[in-house]
């Protein structure tokens, strides 16, 4: 196998894991106003502290593997990096600025005292999640789909070529199961009434997103479907149903794990519908970037593979540690009141 396909697969292994655990933590922020709402002003306070934490101890380590997926692309594949970069610029910098605000949010909603201050920075995280899983699904259904590239590999169009309908479902569609994600690893992670209304939450989101998913992937499987891509959608497909059924007799651990390769396999298809192209011309086939005309050098991807080897298994080692140490279950039992400077901290109850 060409150095040039490995680097494909390892770029489509850092996205299935930033979507995967990223997805989440979107859709924990966006619940924020729906779990986090209480009888009055101090339990709304404690449920949403409760699920802020739940996230506390992962949701920066999460943000690392979209970092290490742009530079991977950029090394490995620069003149994908190149023009992805220039066609989505104003989507990325929107992508950017809601990922800087809705971190601010965690660390800043808890340095005062005060109702006002906490619900500006609530808004911050619901907007900073909001804004991310829409635009992600828009982003990565265009190049999916293709985009008008000359013989220069330049971008010819303009924000509106991007937001047309089907990409407009895919963002519909990383919403709704980022929210069903979100909603079971709440419900994996709480106890008490949080964690009822967290199932009640995942039922309503997946049947909605199941309709939208299996119309997104027929629309774009009809274009470009082939026998992997096919497999890997049924795959996904029966994920989501397991997931819902197994929410529904209370198992949050394996309804939780379904979300996880529902989401899995349907980036594997979005990448098995892209292979080989990187980014497909609709002015011109010939046009299109591919993994063999838009790569490095063959020194490069080799130097590259072995600092891969090398560093990987020990990325893995200590983000799978860190969601070892923080796997128990907290409510607002464990939440003693609203207090200063809690900034996304885990409770000693997690601990």
């Amino acid at each position: 196998m060409e150095l040039s396909t490995v680097w494909f697969i390892i770029i489509a292994v850092l996205w299935t894991g930033y979507f995967v655990l990223e997805g989440f933590d979107f859709g924990v922020g966006m619940l924020l106003p729906v779990l986090g709402r209480g009888e009055d002003d101090e339990t709304t306070e404690k449920r949403r502290r409760v699920m802020i934490n739940t996230i506390g101890p992962v949701w920066d380590g999460n943000e690392v593997w979209v970092l290490t997926a742009g530079g991977a692309t950029f090394a490995a594949f620069p003149h994908w990096y190149a023009t992805m970069f220039s066609a989505f610029y104003l989507p990325l910098l929107l992508i950017l600025v809601a990922l800087i605000v809705r971190n601010l949010g965690f660390d800043y909603r808890g340095k005062r005292d005060d109702a006002t201050w906490r619900a500006r920075w609530d808004a911050a995280i619901i907007v900073g999640s909001a804004v991310p899983a829409l635009l992600w699904g828009v982003a990565l259904t265009n190049v999916v789909r293709g985009l008008p590239i000359d013989a220069s590999k330049e971008f010819t169009g303009n924000l509106f070529t991007l937001l047309n309908p089907v990409s407009l479902l895919g963002g519909l569609v990383t919403v709704g199961l980022f929210l069903t994600h979100g909603a079971l690893f709440v419900a994996l992670k709480t106890t008490g009434p949080i964690r009822e209304d967290a199932r009640g939450v995942a039922t309503r989101t997946g049947v909605v997103t199941a309709v939208l998913a299996v119309a997104l992937l027929a629309i774009l499987g009809a274009a470009d479907g082939n026998i992997g891509s096919w497999v890997s959608t049924v795959v996904a497909a029966g994920a989501l149903v397991a997931s819902l059924a197994a929410n529904l007799r209370g198992r949050e651990g394996w309804a939780f794990v379904g979300t996880f390769v529902t989401i899995a396999m349907a980036v594997t298809t979005y990448f098995l519908l892209l292979f080989p192209n990187v980014m497909p011309s609709t002015l011109d086939a010939a046009w299109s970037l591919t993994t063999a005309n838009a790569s490095s050098t063959p020194y490069t991807l080799k130097i590259m593979t072995w600092v891969a080897v090398v560093f990987t298994p020990i990325v893995l080692l200590y983000q799978s540690w860190t969601y070892w140490i923080f796997r128990k279950r907290i409510g607002t039992q464990h939440i003693p009141g609203a207090t200063r400077h809690d900034h996304a901290e885990p409770s000693p109850a997690t601990r």
